[in-house]
């Protein structure tokens, strides 16, 4: 079983799908997260974007300043993941 299939997981994904705008999750995600741990989030956001326009690694490290690792990390779920990065990205885009 995997460990994001859980009651408290569930729980955590329907708190996100409650809020209502920008201020509600910007106050929820201050509440859960670190301020280094909300900039990650986002980085790898950022980072899954510029994969997809076709940016090289070390632009997007110069642009971002996210490690290797990290947008490699990213790659991957790009590559083999579930999905998820793309359809935030193609929601935003609307």
């Amino acid at each position: 079983m995997s460990p994001l299939n859980n009651k408290e997981v569930d729980v955590l994904y329907e708190a996100v799908l409650s809020l209502k705008d920008k201020a509600e999750c910007s106050a929820f995600f201050e509440d859960l997260c670190t301020v280094n741990e909300i900039v990650s989030l986002s980085q790898r956001i950022c980072v899954a974007q510029k994969l997809i326009d076709g940016k090289t690694f070390a632009v997007i490290t110069e642009e971002t300043g996210a490690s290797s690792a990290t947008i490699g990390r990213v790659n991957r779920c790009l590559t083999y993941g579930t999905g998820g990065y793309k359809t935030v990205l193609e929601k935003l885009k609307e």
